[in-house]
């Protein structure tokens, strides 16, 4: 496909914290639903929330209360509400909520559903940070998901959750099991990260090959406190230009037309795949 049209929703936290994950995930799902079917009207053809879209970042507590948010993917109230949207707008969309294996099991994920409304299958977030303001272990299992890459009707789609965006091995990984476009939603507050947000994510489209959709969430979240969540959402092209940005403060739905051809003029001029030598990177797994 030559063009793809793509859309992130970034949004601040609405209620508090003191309510009910039950009805921040109410309240929150009520304040996507029209910019959903805004994307809707668009012609949005691939549209992604961010990181645990449907709750507060919890991560700065170790408060048990927050296991209640999770749900079972694909059976719960989220993913199957999103996969009635996803068949109303005929539109792919990537659910990133906090999912329930089982009692006292739990991780980061991502839903991904096709323009359909079938459920394609679900990526968990493999890298789990554990520093202070971001105890996510506390919370998260990390995931084992092998790279899945989603056959969809727009595209063939990687996702990767927020801190995973560090780590260049599962951007590769994606590539080469045949992502072109990529989505890491996050929840990323300003400091150390805010320029690591416009570093990271742009050259690793160019080490790939892909576009990458960013999102981040907005405003701030008390008790806690942690920072300003600085949105700027964006995409990215396999150039490693960031093409269109969403703003800093503001709930927003960012909608972008990429051109998909680059991917392969850039691939063709850009010879890493080619010229990788996995043959010499065994020394890579022994570095423990």
């Amino acid at each position: 496909m030559a063009k793809l049209k793509a859309g992130l929703i970034q949004m601040a936290l609405k209620g508090d914290t003191s309510m009910s994950p039950e009805a921040i995930r109410d309240a929150m799902l009520e304040a996507h639903l029209p910019l959903i079917d805004e994307a809707g009207r668009q012609g949005v053809q691939v549209l992604c929330f961010q990181e645990v879209f449907t709750q507060p970042y919890f991560c700065p507590s170790q408060d048990g209360k927050w296991y209640a948010a999770a749900e079972a993917i694909p059976d719960g109230h989220t993913t199957r509400l999103m996969q009635e949207y996803a068949k109303k707008h005929g539109m792919v969309i990537v659910v990133p909520i906090y999912e329930e294996e089982m009692t006292g099991v739990y991780y980061n994920t991502a839903a991904v559903i096709d323009g359909d409304g079938a459920y394609l299958g679900k990526y968990r977030k493999t890298h789990i940070p554990h520093v202070a303001g971001f105890w996510e272990k506390f919370f998260f299992k990390p995931g084992a998901s092998d790279w899945p890459v989603f056959e969809t009707g727009a595209c063939r789609l990687g996702v990767y959750i927020c801190y995973d965006r560090h780590f260049p091995e599962g951007w590769r990984a994606l590539a080469l099991k045949g992502a072109e476009y990529i989505v890491n939603p996050s929840a990323t507050v300003a400091g150390l990260s805010e320029y690591l947000w416009k570093l990271e994510q742009p050259a690793s489209a160019v080490a790939n090959g892909v576009y990458i959709g960013a999102i981040n969430r907005v405003g701030t979240e008390a008790p806690w406190n942690i920072g300003e969540f600085y949105g700027q959402s964006y995409f990215a092209n396999p150039r490693g230009q960031i093409e269109a940005e969403a703003s800093r403060d503001r709930d927003e739905l960012l909608v972008h037309v990429m051109d998909m051809e680059m991917v392969r003029e850039v691939r063709n001029t850009w010879q890493f795949f080619r010229d990788r030598r996995p043959e010499t990177y065994d020394v890579l797994l022994d570095l423990n």
